[in-house]
């Protein structure tokens, strides 16, 4: 697995199992607190990347 996959994969075990969100919203503002976590944990730097989801390739 890539090192994004094992951090990926504890956020999902460790702070967001078992809890449900009102919207994908509070579930994207859930995740990128989880990241932020994980990151000044491991002493890691993080950078928002904004993208369009709507996007068609």
């Amino acid at each position: 697995m890539n090192p994004i996959e094992w951090e990926w994969e504890y956020i999902k075990k460790n702070q967001l199992a078992g809890k449900m969100f009102e919207d994908e919203l509070d579930l994207a503002y859930a995740v990128i607190y989880g990241v932020e976590v994980r990151a000044e944990k491991g002493k890691y730097t993080t950078e928002p990347v904004k993208f369009n989801s709507h996007q068609v390739t």
